[in-house]
């Protein structure tokens, strides 16, 4: 019994024991339970209090409780000390060094006082320092211990919008703050610079009424309140214009342009719309959104005051209280915000019409040809198209541009209206922006004068621009040159265009871009008065239109560009019922008085003042028109200067621009073509006989191969210039062969030929060639004498290799009396040994090279026994196109007689008949 309830008192003791123990456990790790909950509250509320700020803490009831728990008290102990340390250190450094960074991109952020700027015409031009900030108002750290004011602006021009909500009793105070920054703007840039636009739902008058002497200058437009439309609208189609005529070369906005051109080309339109809260109407909002997204790129500046929208675009925001604190957020919630104090308002108008004065003043002033030129030459691509400011408008310049969307320029003005000094300013800034790789010019003049010698190598002047290729002057009578620019092109723009297809692309930008390695610079053709081009119901001019159609129509994506400049457009008969033609001139320039040009109804260069012109990229509508006045680029020390400058960094590589001068004589001697000929055993002896009118620096030339007709006729009175043929045919052919191994005949069978012939010999003598001279008196016998050698062959008398022999006679037709009298003895005349050399002589290398004075005279010799098949190359100067049709079977010949020129055909290798000028003679003067 006892060791029973011993056994029960030890198990009872174990148990309480035991109790204990487990007691002891549960009690430990609840005190360590509360423990931990209570470190983790503290852990999540100071992160909570960290992120949300002491400050808003203090502020916010929700904190109170948590607050006034000691539990916390040191967490709000460490935050309050953090937050001291922090302002500590704001206070003796962060504010300066605020003020000092806002003051170092924001003119005026350092307080500077309203009057050391306002009443003052800005003075920073399109190439000056663009601000990155503009100041608005002062601001304090909420709950510094110290406060310390530091500026607030905000980012504006090209980097964001301004969307400005105010209350009812901070709408003045919005107003406000408008007005100064406005001011700011127009009174830091040189004015023009900056456009306003402002439109107010609520007031028919307008807002900033003290901004309204702006608007004499045009620099301020207010819009009626109850048609907002017209306001977007016109902004809308402002950026279209931008990214259509002014965004080349693959730029994306007017801010990267300027950076690489140095330059602005187009002021900053801001516009200013006073709202009342309520969102615009469907159809304008979705409006205003597209011009918010578009608008910054292009110049369009959005300021907007009560005028809720919703845009995926860079903008500041502004709230201001009932209290007149605000916040914006460039500083942040921690921040309180003042709007500068208004202006005084009588200073507000004075300072606008300072402004507006300012700008009527450099309205008037003459801008000069070197505020057209880059900063840097030859830095621009040409990639998607070419552009060069030609003047300025109210200080800025105004450009052309020319490129896929505007690939033609057509520039009309009367008589000393100024065309070849708006070319001249053209030219000058297209190439000194675009080097020789990139754009080439081809420029023609049309007109009795040499604008564009200049720009070719001259006796006085040995530079030349580098990137023209082909200068033509004094052409007003060779149209047939224009042609052959015409022509050129249109082989240029099929030649590009097999290359686009191999390379599986479109346009010139993207055959670059796929053939980086190749050459395909912009061409742009200037053809100054080309109404010559189309003077006459002829073949020449039906060829010109149907280039010119096809060049227009298909060069822009080739990259090929006509600017055409004329006095008078609607009076070129050509283009009648041809509209397409000119619908493709996308870019007209109209000078003063100038007529036709711009579109139907535009006829604002009527009252155009001298030395401006319209500059319009949209075919002419009035919509389209800039006004610019063109600096004086023809003067000494302006264009010729820059052509100087270029000279200099042309590459060795570049060879000289052609220059053809229509009242210039070519000289055989000086002719590539001439210098390049060289004896040569098995290819036919070619004859040179004058240059043929084209684009390359050709010879108009004849094969004399062994084959029937291979004889030349030179046909016509003019003595010079038939003599000169004879001469240039029988150089030509003493150079391709060696000395001693060709036989000349020369005759000179009137008086006036004499002197022609005898230096001829002497030419030929002193280059070591067989030279035989006979006169009127022995010309029968001579032909006599051949004919029987060639009739010595034609039997197979005689097998050997015959002897090149060329019979060169000087007025052949002076001989037929002679040649028609039959000899006593054999009863044949001379002429059927005439006959024969014409006839039978090219298959023995026997050619005659002949002068006739008419083509009649040659036709009756040729009557019986021969046939004009056997003249198959003739020249013809001062003779009638219809005396010609015998010697040019199935051609309808038009020709006119032109001092200089001649008409050239060679039946075996001319579709029809080419305008040929002949060399100078010794003793012949340039004109």
């Amino acid at each position: 019994m006892n060791k029973r309830i011993d056994r029960r008192q030890r198990i009872s003791e174990a148990f309480e024991v035991f109790r204990s123990a487990v007691a002891a456990a549960l009690g430990a790790a609840s005190r360590a339970h509360r423990n931990a909950s209570v470190q983790h509250a503290r852990e999540i509320f100071e992160v909570v209090l960290r992120q949300d700020g002491i400050d808003r803490a203090l502020r916010d009831p929700h904190y109170a409780n948590v607050l006034r728990n000691p539990k916390f008290a040191d967490v709000v102990h460490r935050a309050m000390e953090d937050r001291e340390r922090v302002f500590a250190k704001w206070t003796a450094e962060g504010a300066q060094r605020l003020i000092d960074l806002v003051a170092a991109v924001a003119p005026g952020a350092a307080s500077e006082p309203y009057e050391n700027w306002l009443g003052q015409a800005g003075s920073v031009g399109p190439r000056g320092p663009m601000p990155e900030l503009w100041r608005i108002g002062t601001a304090v750290a909420t709950g510094a211990p110290l406060p310390q004011q530091f500026p607030v602006a905000v980012p504006l021009l090209d980097r964001a919008h301004l969307a400005i909500a105010a209350t009812p009793p901070s709408r003045a105070l919005a107003e406000n703050l408008v007005e100064s920054l406005l001011l700011r703007v127009l009174s830091y840039f040189q004015p023009g610079l900056v456009h306003v636009h402002v439109w107010d739902v609520g007031q028919l008058t307008g807002s900033l009424p003290g901004l309204y002497p702006l608007t004499r200058a045009g620099l301020l437009t207010v819009h009626d309140p109850a048609r907002p439309a017209e306001l977007l609208d016109e902004l809308a189609e402002h950026i279209r214009k931008v990214h259509t005529s002014v965004l080349v070369d693959g730029h994306v906005s007017l801010r990267s342009l300027e950076e690489d051109s140095g330059g602005r080309t187009e002021p900053w339109r801001i516009a200013v719309l006073f709202g009342n809260g309520e969102p615009l109407p469907e159809e304008q909002l979705h409006k205003l959104q597209r011009i918010a997204r578009n608008g910054l790129a292009c110049g369009v500046q959005l300021v907007l005051v009560d005028c809720p929208i919703s845009v995926n675009s860079p903008v500041e925001t502004v709230l201001l209280e009932d209290d007149l604190t605000g916040t914006t957020t460039m500083t942040g919630p921690h921040a309180t915000f003042r709007v500068d104090p208004p202006l005084p308002r009588e200073l507000v108008p004075r300072a606008c019409a300072v402004i507006a004065g300012a700008l009527e003043e450099r309205r008037s002033r003459v801008c000069t040809f070197e505020e057209l030129l880059p900063s840097r030459l030859w830095a621009a691509r040409s990639s998607s198209g070419v552009q060069s400011p030609i003047g300025h408008r109210d200080g800025v310049p105004v450009a052309v541009t020319i490129g896929d969307s505007s690939p033609h320029v057509l520039i009309g003005g009367p008589s000393g209206s100024g065309k070849t000094n708006f070319l001249y300013a053209m030219l000058g800034g297209l190439a000194a922006r675009y080097s020789p790789d990139e754009l080439e010019l081809y420029l023609l003049d049309f007109k009795e004068g040499v604008s564009f010698a200049q720009f070719a190598p001259g006796r006085k002047d040995p530079t030349w621009l580098p990137n023209a290729r082909l200068v033509g002057v004094n052409v007003n009578q060779d149209r047939e040159f224009g042609v052959a620019l015409l022509r050129f092109l249109a082989e240029e723009m099929r030649r590009r265009a097999d290359a686009a297809k191999r390379h599986e692309v479109t346009k010139l930008e993207e055959l670059r871009a796929e053939d980086p390695e190749g050459r395909w610079p912009r061409i742009v053709a200037v053809v100054d008065e080309f109404q010559y081009l189309f003077a006459d119901k002829d073949a020449v001019t039906r060829e010109a239109v149907a280039l010119l159609e096809d060049v227009a129509r298909r060069g822009r994506s080739q990259g090929i560009h006509l600017v055409l400049s004329s006095q008078d457009v609607s009076s070129i008969e050509a283009f009648w019922g041809k509209p397409a033609i000119f619908e493709q001139f996308t870019v007209r320039i109209a000078l003063p008085k100038a007529r036709r040009v711009l579109a139907d109804g535009n006829t604002e260069a009527i009252e155009l003042p001298r030395w401006h012109a319209i500059v319009n990229h949209e075919s002419g509508v009035k919509q389209g028109n800039e006004i610019a006045r063109v600096p004086d680029a023809t003067a000494r020390g302006t264009m010729d200067a820059v052509q100087a400058r270029l000279f200099e960094l042309k590459p060795e590589w570049l060879p000289e621009p052609r220059l053809f001068d229509g009242s210039r004589v070519p000289v055989l001697e000086e002719l590539p073509g001439f210098l390049q000929l060289r004896p040569g055993e098995n290819r036919a002896p070619k004859v040179l006989l004058g240059k043929v009118i084209d684009v390359e620096d050709h010879a108009a030339s004849v094969s004399l191969a062994r084959a029937p007709g291979r004889n030349l006729a030179v046909f016509g009175s003019a003595l010079v210039e038939n003599a000169s043929v004879l001469r240039a045919a029988a150089l030509s052919l003493a150079r391709q062969h060696e000395p001693g191994q060709a036989l000349f005949t020369v005759a000179p069978l009137i008086d006036d030929a004499r002197p022609f012939a005898a230096d001829l010999v002497a030419r030929l003598t002193a280059e070591g060639h067989e030279v035989s001279v006979v006169d009127l008196d022995g010309i029968r016998e001579r032909l006599g004498e051949v004919a029987a050698g060639l009739t010595a062959r034609l039997t197979g008398a005689v097998s050997d290799q015959p002897r090149p022999h060329y019979v060169v006679v000087y007025a052949m037709d002076a001989a037929n009396a002679l040649l028609e009298a039959k000899d006593p003895k054999t009863l044949q005349s001379g002429v059927d040994g005439l006959r024969q050399v014409i006839k039978h002589g090219p298959e023995n290398r026997t050619h005659l090279i002949g002068w006739w004075r008419s083509p009649a005279r040659l036709k009756s010799v040729l009557m019986m026994g021969a046939s004009a098949d056997d003249i198959g190359s003739w020249v013809a100067f001062d003779v009638q196109g219809q005396d010609l049709t015998s010697f040019a079977p199935g051609q309808l010949i038009t020709w006119s007689p032109r001092p200089r020129r001649g008409l050239f055909f060679d039946r075996f290798e001319h579709s029809r008949p080419q305008v040929v000028i002949p060399f100078q003679v010794p003793g012949e003067d340039q004109p």
